[in-house]
């Protein structure tokens, strides 16, 4: 099939069926399932190795697993439009896509999967630490992972690199701070979802 055919059965798939051909919903939906699967069952062992005593690069780890499964899950529903650019049909076909997958699951710009400010901390790591190194350069920096209150990264003069706040749920990389709860609620009822 070459480029003009594959455009041109994007607009039909488009304007037709929303976005999704009925015959591939069920492709959707065992995608969708599988990338919230993998999201529970990281945020499952971080509830484990949390009871465990783990260390906190251990648990830091296990949440960067969660976050990125979710960030996966989270482009089905709003996807990348920076992707084909020179097909245009292609990308209306992903934007319709996306809206439709978004009336199916309930799913509104509020939604925590929405918020990429967790995914983009961690996707872009190198270069949020070049800007966190240049703009604190005075001060009590800690640069190991740590467990402990969300809190201490309201210090002024205390630098936070990774703390884990357990009871609060809550990441701080580089002094912000990531509640993981909500992505963790949501990406459970998006399973539910997958599984009527």
């Amino acid at each position: 099939m070459d480029r003009d055919e594959i455009e041109r059965l994007a607009v039909v798939v488009s304007t037709e069926f929303q976005g999704i051909a009925p015959q591939c919903k069920a492709f959707y939906f065992h995608s969708i399932h599988y990338s919230a699967g993998r999201c529970l069952d990281s945020f499952d062992r971080y509830e484990k190795l949390a009871i465990a005593d783990a260390s906190p690069d251990l648990l830091i780890c296990v949440i960067q697993e969660a976050v990125g499964h979710a960030a996966a899950l989270s482009r089905y529903f709003w996807p990348s439009l920076m992707a084909n650019k020179s097909q245009p049909n292609i990308r209306g076909l992903t934007e319709k896509r996306g809206d439709k997958l978004r009336e199916l699951f309930g799913l509104a710009d509020i939604s925590p999967l929405y918020n990429r400010d967790l995914r983009n901390a961690w996707e872009h790591f190198d270069e949020r630490l070049d800007l966190y190194l240049l703009k604190n350069d005075a001060g009590c920096f800690f640069p190991a992972s740590i467990l402990g209150s969300h809190s201490l990264a309201d210090d002024p003069i205390g630098h936070i690199f990774k703390l884990l706040d357990l009871d609060a749920e809550c990441l701080v990389l580089m002094g912000k701070k990531y509640f993981f709860a909500p992505i963790r609620d949501e990406v459970r009822r998006i399973h539910s979802k997958t599984i009527k």
